[in-house]
């Protein structure tokens, strides 16, 4: 296992529909590289619950989390969303310097397969939800630049942050 580079915005492989990873394929070495990888960027930059085997030049569905129990979703699904939605300030370690606002669904339920080959339904709620829908996106080459509300809510990360500190609320 190892850290990998991380593509970053403008690399034409973050817009790649990735493949399904086939039943007998063996993806453990690429699972050890996510973990590996998305640790790495947590540790030097202090955030990052996700991330997406794209991001790192392969194009098969494969998405490992850390949002408090590591996980790793192969052939992950989207088979519901709710029509409760949430707005956040969405960030990617393929642009980590720029947030975008973004509405996301509350809730969904994801089908997937384990390390393991189980199949696996999760209901996934807030947070989960959020970072699920984001690292899923990834798979179809979608960015969350893509969903911003508007062009008004794509910004740098220093600028959000200084907004925060001058105002103790972001004003856009």
């Amino acid at each position: 296992m190892a850290r990998r580079d991380i593509l970053q915005l403008g690399n034409p492989t973050l817009r790649v529909t990735c493949t399904a990873v086939k039943r007998n394929e063996v993806v453990r070495e690429l699972i050890g590289d996510l973990r590996d990888t998305l640790h790495s960027f947590r540790a030097e930059r202090g955030f990052g619950r996700g991330i997406s085997a794209p991001q790192i030049g392969i194009t098969q569905r494969v998405v490992v989390i850390d949002a408090g129990k590591p996980m790793a979703l192969i052939n992950p699904v989207i088979i519901r969303r709710s029509r409760k939605q949430m707005t956040l300030w969405d960030d990617c370690f393929s642009f980590p310097d720029i947030l975008a606002k973004v509405n996301r669904s509350l809730s969904i339920d994801v089908r997937y397969r384990d390390e393991e080959g189980r199949s696996i339904t999760l209901r996934a709620e807030s947070g989960l939800s959020e970072l699920l829908q984001h690292e899923i996106d990834h798979l179809d080459g979608i960015l969350a630049i893509d969903r911003a509300v508007d062009s008004k809510h794509i910004v740098y990360r220093s600028e959000y942050e200084r907004w925060i500190g001058q105002q103790g609320k972001v004003v856009m």
